[in-house]
């Protein structure tokens, strides 16, 4: 028995499950995440209305999502519903389960390129798991952050792994980067100079839809550049045009920029 069968699904739960046994009354479906445990769909929670003949609805093999509607654990019974569950719940049920499956093939990736054991690999993913909620979201926001695990306290070598393969694999909603400009300026112009250099790199991105460039105040000498895009490639141009737009604002005055990217 693995480690998975000593756990229950709750009441009310929407589990992907597949079909192992198909009978008159009812079918047996094996529950997705929870080893070898298996629950029962009674023959009039299969379809609405009428169910002549339940193999007119589901096979063996068939991967359907089932609403848990009882638990009695001191008989090892799981009672489900397939008809309880909506179509739009059902497909983003679906989702979010391949998602997951998505997420573990490339922690299994990551695992062979870095060298970690089972165990490692688990802890790693459950740590992920925990800070952003599902393992698929944690490669999601490294997709959309190349700073997400160590903004929130993840450190080693083996990030720049997960990284690169959740840009490899993942499509995200949008991206983000982030650039520093280090500028000072020593003429009369001052903080006048420096505040026509920051409207200027973010200027670059009006008439550019779903791109979002905003420059903020980290303490002097310090200017953060955040850019939002809707991938990196976009991001990226963005930042190349915001730093020649703030070079070129400065040229005439007296002072410097350093620039750095995040």
């Amino acid at each position: 028995m693995s480690d998975a069968d000593d756990f229950w699904p709750e009441e009310g739960e929407l589990l992907v499950c597949t079909v192992s046994n198909v009978r008159e009354n009812g079918a047996y479906l094996r529950l997705d995440g929870y080893g070898s445990r298996e629950g029962f769909v009674f023959v009039g929670e299969v379809a609405s209305g009428w169910v002549k003949n339940i193999r007119n609805h589901i096979r063996v093999g068939q991967r359907v999502v089932a609403k848990v509607i009882k638990v009695k654990k001191n008989r090892e019974r799981v009672d489900l519903s397939i008809k309880s569950v909506s179509e739009e719940r059902r497909r983003d049920t679906l989702q979010s389960w391949k998602n997951e499956q998505r997420a573990n093939q490339i922690m299994s990736v990551v695992a062979e390129r870095t060298g970690w054991d089972e165990a490692k690999t688990s802890d790693i993913s459950d740590e992920m798991t925990e800070i952003f909620g599902t393992l698929y979201g944690a490669l999601e926001e490294c997709a959309i952050s190349e700073t997400a695990l160590s903004d929130n306290g993840f450190s080693g070598d083996w990030m720049a792994t997960v990284v690169e393969l959740a840009i490899e694999n993942i499509i995200p909603p949008f991206v983000e980067i982030r650039g520093i400009f280090n500028i000072e300026v020593w003429g009369p112009e001052g903080v006048h100079a420096i505040k026509s250099a920051l409207i200027s790199a973010e200027k670059v991105s009006e008439g550019e839809e779903e791109v979002s460039l905003t420059c903020h105040y980290d303490g002097a000498p310090e200017y953060r550049v955040d850019i939002r895009a809707p991938d990196y490639d976009t991001a990226e141009r963005m930042w190349e045009e915001a730093q020649k737009a703030a070079v070129e604002s400065l040229a005439s005055v007296d002072g410097s920029i350093d620039i750095e990217r995040m």
